[in-house]
């Protein structure tokens, strides 16, 4: 990890090994199965919490909208705090921490009934993974360049492999999520409590005190390093349209399955299908990539693909298709979304250790999510609204496709 502004990011190496968890060290194997009961937790209310704050808390769409951004904000925006605090004191405290707030943030949402009540606990979901995810994230691609420098290969496989249990944990969140809900929206965040219970033990007697060679900076001066770094600004910039595209999963796309199903029911399983694509294609994808596309042209190509995801829908929405044909441009832009994600995530995050400063790994990984999260924060509101004005039912779409599109012309030059 050097000067982003002289380094580009370098060829995989020729002598390879299978990125499988079992030829990987014991704490990147700790750290992949954390990522998958993260998200078995969170994706079990996720993606009802939409539903649930239009239909029971009654709040109106923008609102709606506002609320969502602001969760992914406290969350993806703050995650340059949890980097810092990574970078300074290391990654056990930092975790242990946000498992104590994840699990008090998702109590306090069962039982939120006023607005003010729904905001404080979403913020507080948010913060808890602002704490713990840049900190797992940014030691993940530590680990993965060390993997790669002992000749492991192309650190991305390793990256794509934390995605694939992050993925796994958000196919079993929904289903589990949706049973819960046959009881209530209360059960469901308890349940979610529950799991992050499990965790904080689980890591405060599994993970280390300290790990060997992992440098501590002082604390300042970070921000500046970041600010004046214009390469992975860009990349920021790049990453933030393709998680304002993502979000679109919570926003708009439950909007449109209540419009050609006359309910949320299928949403649950158009969640599964996106997870199990990741599951069964993320490892295959990113290795054809890796052999074929240099960063700049993956993440280049992934962006294409869910600006044609959102052009499905946006196309086939003035013919007012409902039932199960309603729902085909639904599950086509499900799937272009997720090809997407899979050229964009795993290289977005190989591409950060490459453009950090020696000792500030946390603090970029981090500042990768605040920036996006920024960028969600403004777009989720404006989407909301943008499905609320009564515009012809193409435009929201089509505006919405747009916008990777623009996020092509910013990524940073060339370079593996």
């Amino acid at each position: 990890m050097t000067s982003a502004s002289t380094r580009e990011p370098a060829p995989p190496p020729t002598t390879r090994r299978t990125a499988r968890l079992a030829t990987l060290s014991p704490l990147l194997r700790l750290l992949i199965l954390t990522q998958l009961a993260f998200n078995i937790g969170f994706f079990a209310v996720l993606p009802f919490l939409a539903e649930h704050l239009g239909r029971t808390v009654g709040m109106a769409g923008w609102l709606v909208g506002f609320v969502l951004g602001l969760r992914t904000f406290s969350q993806q925006g703050l995650f340059v705090v949890g980097g810092a605090l990574a970078d300074r004191y290391g990654i056990r405290p930092v975790v242990l921490s946000g498992c104590v707030l994840r699990v008090a943030g998702f109590a306090w949402l069962g039982f939120a009934e006023r607005t003010w009540a729904v905001v404080g606990a979403v913020l507080l979901i948010g913060f808890a993974a602002a704490l713990f995810s840049p900190a797992v994230e940014s030691e993940v691609a530590r680990q993965a360049v060390v993997w790669e420098e002992s000749g492991g290969g192309d650190r991305t496989r390793v990256l794509a492999l934390f995605t694939v249990a992050g993925q796994a944990g958000a196919f079993v969140g929904p289903l589990l999520g949706a049973l819960l809900l046959a009881v209530d929206f209360r059960t469901a965040c308890l349940a979610g409590a529950g799991v992050f219970v499990l965790v904080l033990a689980g890591h405060a007697r599994l993970l280390p005190q300290r790990i060997p060679g992992r440098p501590q900076v002082r604390a300042g001066g970070g921000v500046r390093l970041v600010l004046r770094n214009r390469r992975f600004l860009a990349l920021c910039c790049a990453y933030g349209a393709y998680l304002l595209a993502y979000n679109q999963l919570y926003l708009a796309l439950p909007a449109e399955v209540e419009r050609a199903a006359g309910s949320q029911a299928p949403l649950a399983w158009l969640f599964a299908l996106s997870s199990l694509l990741v599951v069964t294609a993320q490892l295959p994808v990113t290795r054809w990539a890796g052999e074929r596309l240099a960063r700049r042209r993956s993440m280049l190509a992934g962006l294409v693909l869910i600006a044609i995801g959102f052009a499905v829908v946006g196309l086939a929405r003035p013919a007012g298709w409902t039932g199960t044909g309603g729902l085909v441009p639904a599950a086509g832009f499900v799937v272009l979304l997720t090809l997407g994600q899979m050229l964009v995530a795993p290289v977005a995050r190989a591409w950060v250790p490459d453009l950090a400063e020696e000792g500030r790994l946390g603090l970029y990984t981090g500042a990768l999510s605040s920036v996006s999260g920024l960028i969600v924060l403004a777009g989720s509101s404006a989407t909301g609204l943008l499905l609320d004005t009564g515009l012809p039912v193409a435009v929201p779409w089509l505006v919405l496709a747009a916008v990777p599109l623009m996020a092509v012309g910013v990524l940073p030059g060339r370079g593996r």
